[in-house]
């Protein structure tokens, strides 16, 4: 849609909507130019403050889900995309799934170590960066985990009545999003990054529209490329199951779990390969239709 078109459009009904339908991507994010990734600075913390920006002209969700599988065997690793991304049958979540439900405990952890991972993929406008200000004012594509989708989430969907539900992707009604990373046993942690206080992106709006127009299209990581065929994907986990060996060093190890799905914000993702997805639960339903008819 235009410009004008996304100023008069409020759209937090239909984000939340596309949620619900969610409930119940990982790709090759590529170490190019148009993803941001923070740092930490030398005592292990991290800060910035990001704006998430609306869904590409021409596509409807500021956000595209993603999943992936990346585990080792005795015949190497096996590190893909999973096809249920795209609603589509995987030989892995189909095997963890038997794993899950043949009532052994070695079972079951064989599934849980072969786990799908989950991560999003958004477009951010960089307010603050302080470890590379060079990004400031820069829109760029960036990937992140449920633990921040779930703060945007809540942000939509507050939990009590004198809250107010803000759409995070709006230019105009929307808030900034203050990264707070901290090292917590070992592993990334981003319990104290918050939402500021609602208010449009900038003062001058041509530099909303600049930012708007640079945007980067999020319907590409779910074009069939960035998958293989359900009959590759079998054969792949049957090798890296078996008993080949795989003779690759571990730089290049390392760098293709990088160039598979790239560095998440999850150091440790749900377990969602074997066991069934709870649904929403009814009373955030229940929400979620009352905000449809206020």
């Amino acid at each position: 849609m235009s410009f004008s078109a996304l100023k008069k459009q409020s759209n937090l009904n239909s984000l939340l909507d596309e949620y619900n339908k969610q409930s119940s991507p990982e790709t090759k994010s590529f170490d190019d130019d148009r993803f941001w990734k923070p740092e930490l600075d030398k005592s292990g913390n991290g800060f910035a403050v990001i704006r998430f920006m609306p869904a590409p002209d021409g596509e409807e969700i500021p956000w595209v889900r993603m999943f992936s599988h990346s585990f080792q065997g005795p015949g190497g690793w096996y590190i893909e995309n999973s096809l249920t991304t795209i609603n589509k049958p995987d030989p892995v979540g189909d095997t963890n799934r038997r794993l899950w439900n043949s009532g052994s405990e070695a079972d079951k952890e064989v599934a849980r170590k072969q786990k799908r991972k989950l991560a999003y993929y958004s477009n951010i406008y960089v307010v603050s960066d302080p470890k590379h200000p060079e990004n400031e004012g820069r829109v760029f594509l960036y990937k992140y985990g449920k633990k921040i989708f779930d703060k945007v989430m809540e942000a939509m969907q507050p939990q009590f009545e004198d809250e107010t539900p803000v759409n995070p992707f709006d230019l105009w009604k929307g808030a900034n999003f203050k990264l707070k990373i901290r090292k917590v046993d070992g592993f990334w942690n981003y319990d104290k990054s918050e939402f500021d206080a609602a208010a449009p992106l900038h003062s001058d709006e041509s530099v909303m529209e600049t930012a708007y127009n640079s945007e980067h299209s999020l319907k590409q990581f779910h074009e069939t490329s960035n998958f293989k065929t359900y009959d590759e994907l079998k054969d792949k986990m049957e090798r890296v199951l078996g008993e080949a060996r795989d003779n690759r060093t571990a730089e290049q190890i390392a760098q293709d779990v990088e160039d598979s799905f790239g560095p998440s914000d999850e150091s440790k993702p749900p377990f969602e390969g074997g066991a069934p997805i709870k649904s929403t639960p009814s009373d955030t339903m229940d929400y979620f239709e009352k905000l449809a008819t206020t």
